[in-house]
């Protein structure tokens, strides 16, 4: 009975992996990235094969760019997905991202700013704005120059100009009061917090609904590297069943001894843990490194204030009690397997 229970497990096992290939990765022109859960192309993946708010278009012209519709924001051209971090890279078709942010409204969606600062747009003569200010240029013209400023000492002091406004913009970090001014042409990056992938995604998996009927999601693995080790489970149980029925048929063949010694534990020192970065998370829940939101080991999405514990050289962080327990018995990255020894990890 025991083998058939294994048997069973790996065909159900085998099941549930092909089932995640209902939904095969999609590619639109050449951008560098592919389109799978949470999001999907319209029109090219079934509605299952994404998370509600997250349908992406591909345009027919040449280049062919990837579009990402914002409920109460328009188009806007995808640059990159980074699916570890949960981070969306976008940029405006028409070249001017300021003027997009001064209207940026992402309620309805389900992306969010991973941080955010307060800008004072200004609106300043153009013979008065002195050449170190960085002008917004597809937002001034020969007689108006409009510039940003995170500094609000420097608003204060512009009083030949005008307040247009003063609103959070997303940046990719937050500096103090150190921007005199900036043009905001970066890209802006949103993240998303739900669905939670980073742990499936960390550990080399795709998240994806168990089929589709189901709003349960399942992290499936790449079956290339799962099928061989259901392949070996069942033969393993099989061999075992054998051995086990040969040897009740004759017991004089049943193996006989002392049992093998135990193997030496090998973790790292409580200094050597120690050692290693711990970080107490904020509200943005933002971590450095190929971190995702939740915690390869326990698998629990990190909240604010949790505190974790990060590994040198790889960056791969954890809840700080969760990767303790695991040093203490190994001296390895759970994720990468990564062996830092105390000298580099103290450099």
């Amino acid at each position: 009975m025991g083998v058939l229970k294994i048997i069973s497990f790996a065909l159900l096992l085998f099941q549930a992996i092909h089932a995640g290939n209902d939904c095969p990765s999609q590619l639109c022109g050449d951008n560098p990235f592919v389109v799978r859960f949470p999001f999907r192309l319209e029109g090219q993946q079934l509605q299952n094969c994404g998370y509600p708010g997250f349908d992406l278009s591909c345009t027919s012209q040449k280049p062919q760019v990837v579009v990402l519709n914002l409920p109460h924001s328009g188009d806007f051209w995808v640059r990159d997905i980074n699916y570890l971090m949960q981070e969306i890279q976008l940029y405006d078709p028409n070249g001017c991202l300021p003027r997009r942010l001064l209207s940026l409204n992402l309620s309805s969606s389900p992306f969010v700013a991973g941080y955010s600062q307060n800008f004072t747009f200004l609106s300043c003569p153009t013979d008065s704005v002195r050449t170190r200010l960085a002008v917004i240029d597809c937002l001034s013209n020969s007689t108006v120059s409009v510039f940003a400023t995170s500094s609000m000492n420097l608003a204060r002091a512009m009083t030949m100009c005008s307040v247009v406004i003063t609103l959070p913009i997303p940046v990719l970090w937050p500096q103090d009061d150190v921007w005199l001014s900036s043009n905001l042409d970066e890209d802006l990056r949103l993240t998303w917090n739900v669905p939670s992938c980073g742990g499936c995604e960390a550990r080399g998996g795709v998240c994806g609904f168990e089929n589709s009927t189901s709003d349960q999601i399942w992290c499936f693995t790449d079956p290339e590297s799962v099928i061989p080790a259901v392949a070996c489970s069942i033969c393993i149980a099989c061999f075992t069943c054998m051995v086990r029925r040969r040897s009740a048929r004759n017991p004089s063949t049943a193996a006989v001894g002392p049992p093998p010694p135990h193997a030496e534990i090998v973790g790292l020192d409580e200094s050597t843990i120690e050692s290693y970065t711990k970080v107490v998370l904020g509200e943005s829940r933002r971590l450095p490194g190929p971190n995702g939101a939740t915690c390869p080991i326990c698998l629990v999405d990190y909240h604010p204030n949790d505190t974790l514990r990060c590994i040198p050289l790889c960056e791969h962080c954890f809840h700080s009690e969760c990767v303790d327990e695991w040093l203490r018995m190994n001296s390895t990255c759970p994720v990468c397997r990564n062996s830092p020894s105390p000298a580099r990890a103290n450099t």
